[in-house]
């Protein structure tokens, strides 16, 4: 009879741990302890809404704003609306600067470039200068340059004009004169000068011949502003 009692009543105890049990997992809103709560009994935000917040600024379709709205790491230059200038398009001059070394050669030439193009096109940089030997291009003789002032687009104007000065060694004394370093002076009949992408120049002055020290020139930008 003991026995069959201690049967009896643990029987009774396991019915109703289940029953307990089958209860508690059929109540609505809760979760076993570890799947939405803490071992506390703090709810734990569910995993499911970290995944969608992840996928959603990765997916492709759906660009992030600083890819979208971002500003730009450079900005263009301003177009002024008009194109190069050819080598047919300018007409090149050249005269004694106003303003230049004392001595007796050149020392100092303006080369004056006229737009015959009908159109308005534009130059920007530094001119190449050489001698021209005899007069003849194919016996030029490159110059040494050295540039001054800052390179900016130029926009001629159809019969516009645009401007460079070129400032020589200057030759010293009378005569055929000399050069300060102990070179020979040079002269050349014409030059031909060079403009970035418009082409090679053939010019002359038009008082005289070109006379320099040291095959050294330097050239001031290409400006619409006359120098002296």
């Amino acid at each position: 009879m003991y026995g069959i009692g201690i049967r009896r009543v643990a029987t009774a105890m396991v019915t109703a741990s289940a029953a307990t049990l089958l209860m508690t997992a059929c109540q609505p809103g809760e979760s076993p302890t570890g799947a939405g709560s803490s071992p506390s009994g703090a709810p734990v935000k569910p995993a499911a809404s970290t995944s969608r917040s992840t996928s959603s600024t990765t997916s492709p379709s759906t660009p992030s704003t600083s890819a979208t709205s971002g500003s730009p790491t450079h900005t263009a230059a301003p177009s002024t609306g008009a194109k190069a200038c050819g080598l047919s398009d300018l007409k090149a001059s050249m005269y004694q600067a106003a303003v230049r070394p004392d001595g007796t050669g050149t020392g100092a030439a303006i080369v004056e470039f006229t737009n015959v193009s009908g159109t308005a096109c534009t130059v920007q940089g530094y001119p190449t200068v050489a001698g021209a030997g005899n007069g003849s291009p194919e016996k030029n003789r490159p110059l040494k340059v050295t540039t001054t002032g800052g390179a900016s687009t130029v926009k001629i104007a159809a019969g516009g004009k645009a401007w460079t000065k070129l400032t020589f060694t200057q030759v010293q004394g009378e005569a055929d004169g000399y050069c300060t370093s102990g070179t020979t002076p040079a002269s050349y009949p014409t030059l031909v000068v060079g403009v970035p992408r418009a082409g090679a120049h053939q010019v002359a002055l038009t008082d005289g011949v070109i006379a320099e020290c040291d095959d050294k020139v330097t050239v001031t930008a290409l400006s619409a502003a006359k120098p002296s």
